[in-house]
């Protein structure tokens, strides 16, 4: 995947009611277009910028001190090789398919009696009672075309040079360099390695903080039920020390290697044997 001329066109700050913090997040354009093919309503946002016109604007929800200059030009080096990402975009459009293609069916069999029935539904209700189809249905329809999420893809390589990212898992989408694709940190990695670094003692509910090394410490002197550390490395990815922060640009990109690779996943070597001879 591509980082295309990728800048900072705003950033919003929304007030939330019922002492709730306030929404804030960073407009992020790609891919420039002449001015007469961009919306006559987003000249203007562009302009007060300093940007050229974007044919995709779309929003992140980012923390108080993650807010970045109009204008910025960011770089794929904003993706660290090694660790986790989630993949949104609009899957491929299939079209008008039937239920064994859109839904897997067996379909009905190719002998033995059936005529011009192989690949029908079947039975779609019930009788009287309730004498409707059910909500949810899996029938014939349009397949594909839809919004969907890949989480948790691992991130391979960088290369700073033609802004890529090459990522390990399936990117939804078609590859025709038309369709958008937008990259954010794993949100489910994050969280599960969270709870992980979090167990519980004893069958109490008690909660106690691991170290680094995943050996549980002692309670702190304020809270006897939870020790108060902090533990690096947080679902970022093996051999991850830290993010660019607050975002990777292109300036930073240069004091690099135009190519990085991640470490590899494997715990074990496949040439060791397991007797460890």
């Amino acid at each position: 995947m591509q980082v295309q001329d990728n800048q900072v066109i705003s950033n919003v700050l929304t007030p939330r009611g019922s002492g709730r913090p306030p929404y804030r997040a960073v407009q992020i354009g790609a891919k420039n277009i002449s001015r007469r093919k961009a919306h006559i309503g987003m000249r203007g946002h562009f302009a007060r910028a300093k940007v050229p016109c974007k044919q995709f604007v779309k929003e992140f929800e980012v923390s108080e001190d993650a807010h970045l200059p109009l204008g910025m030009k960011l770089s794929a080096f904003h993706f660290v090789p090694g660790q986790y990402v989630d993949i949104r975009a609009t899957t491929m459009g299939k079209g008008f398919q039937g239920v064994m293609r859109r839904w897997n069916f067996s379909g009905g069999t190719a002998s033995h009696g059936n005529s011009l029935a192989h690949r029908i539904p079947g039975s779609t209700g019930q009788h009287q009672d309730p004498g409707r189809v059910w909500p949810g249905k899996k029938m014939p329809g349009r397949m594909g075309g839809k919004w969907r999420t890949m989480p948790n893809l691992y991130v391979i390589r960088v290369d700073t040079h033609l802004n890529l990212i090459f990522v390990k898992g399936n990117v939804p989408g078609p590859d025709d360099g038309r369709t958008p694709v937008y990259i954010t940190d794993a949100k489910k990695k994050l969280q599960s390695e969270a709870i992980r670094l979090q167990l519980k003692s004893g069958g109490q509910g008690d909660w106690v903080t691991l170290d680094a090394s995943g050996k549980p410490l002692p309670p702190g002197k304020n809270n006897p039920q939870q020790a108060q550390v902090t533990v690096p490395n947080i679902g970022l990815g093996r051999g991850i020390v830290g993010l660019p922060f607050p975002a990777g640009t292109v300036a930073m990109a240069k004091r690099y290697a135009p190519i990085l690779v991640a470490p590899s996943t494997r715990v074990t070597s496949p040439w060791v044997g397991g007797d460890g001879a």
